[in-house]
């Protein structure tokens, strides 16, 4: 891999000086790759090439698709022949996961949908937050480079930075922060911060759109990891489904459990259905959340999994993160909105192949 990696790097030195683009490998450091070719995509052939370059181009829309594909985003929008634009102008690199195994997992998310009203009422109770006010947000980038990817969250009290409020202090807590709606159902609103983003449809028939905004700082825990340790679920029966079922018919360990969690999602109000943190509308089954540690977002990606069990093998794109995926061979797939979407990515816990595809180097 080292030999690989190198290698790639020789090759932008030595076209330095050249006009013409050449891929930013350098972004990609944390990552193992394989080369490999478009013949070793299962269902390349299948694919449809006029959605996958459309795709791309609206990935372009953003500096993150540009900085890592450069003139290949315009290129885009005058080509007439979508495949061999494709393969003329990207080589698929396979990615390994730190211990070189090409194995790892994707899971799905949706976007929620909740009831909701402005005004609280003994009905709608339960409020979606905006970011506090007093949320202090340090990017450790600007003080230590190697730190690009890390923030540091939390509130100054007497000149310092302590943790900001758990879930379980929030709920006693008048934190300073703009209610943006309130919900009926305290497992939706925690269900909503895991997918990131939802509508909410008002009791006069309007439908809001909100979006991740900031969390609170402190790290995610799987409330599916607790209930299987307690012994409340088994393993094997794990999903989003069986969490709701538990929480429904027990609830007098709602709290307990939801607070297991200490993370708290804060929201913004979106003019369109979700959108992720490339800044981008997602794209059902197009779309996916990486861990912008190994995968920038913006890349163009393929992936092999079973889907509701069917075997899928597609081009992707890197257009939201999520606070539950670790790893370089990891990748959430958004599924649209609705019943079917919910079941879906409820239940999906799917091994995971996953190759990126990057800009060949243009001489």
């Amino acid at each position: 891999m080292k030999k690989i990696f190198l290698y790639l790097i020789a090759i932008i030195l030595i076209s330095g000086c050249s006009t013409k683009f050449t891929p930013k490998i350098k972004e990609l450091k944390n990552t193992s790759l394989i080369k490999k070719s478009f013949r070793d995509l299962d269902g390349w052939r299948d694919e449809n090439y006029k959605v996958v370059v459309d795709g791309f181009i609206k990935s372009c829309q953003t500096k993150n698709t540009q900085k890592l594909y450069g003139s290949l985003c315009l290129k885009a929008k005058n080509t007439t022949n979508q495949k061999l634009f494709l393969q003329n102008n990207f080589i698929p690199y396979q990615i390994l996961s730190k211990d070189q195994s090409s194995s790892g997992l994707l899971t799905g998310y949706y976007e929620s949908e909740l009831q909701g009203s402005l005004v609280e009422t003994a009905r709608f109770k339960y409020p979606i937050y905006e970011t506090p006010d007093d949320l202090v947000e340090v990017r450790l980038g600007s003080i230590y480079p190697e730190l690009r990817h890390y923030r540091l969250r939390g509130r100054l009290v007497n000149g310092k930075i302590i943790p900001y409020f758990t879930r379980k202090q929030t709920k006693a807590s008048d934190i300073n922060a703009t209610v943006l709606c309130y919900t009926d159902s305290k497992i939706d609103r925690f269900f909503l911060e895991v997918q990131g983003s939802g509508r909410v449809t008002l009791r006069d028939g309007t439908v809001i759109y909100v979006g991740y905004a900031n969390q609170n700082g402190h790290k995610y825990r799987s409330i599916g990891k607790y209930l299987v340790k307690i012994g409340a679920i088994k393993l094997q029966d794990i999903s989003l489904q069986t969490i709701k079922k538990y929480l429904q018919e027990n609830p007098s360990m709602i709290d307990k459990v939801l607070n297991y969690n200490k993370s708290v999602v804060y929201f913004q109000k979106k003019d369109a259905p979700s959108t992720g943190s490339l800044g981008v509308v997602l794209t059902p089954n197009r779309s996916v959340a990486v861990d912008r540690k190994f995968i920038p977002l913006g890349s163009m990606l393929y992936l092999e999994a079973d889907i509701n069990h069917q075997k899928v093998d597609r081009v992707v794109f890197a257009q939201d993160t999520g606070g539950a995926i670790k790893g370089a061979v990891r990748a959430d797939m958004f599924l649209g909105y609705g019943d079917r979407a919910m079941n879906i990515a409820g239940e999906l816990k799917s091994r995971l192949k996953l190759w990126i595809l990057l800009p060949k180097v243009q001489r």
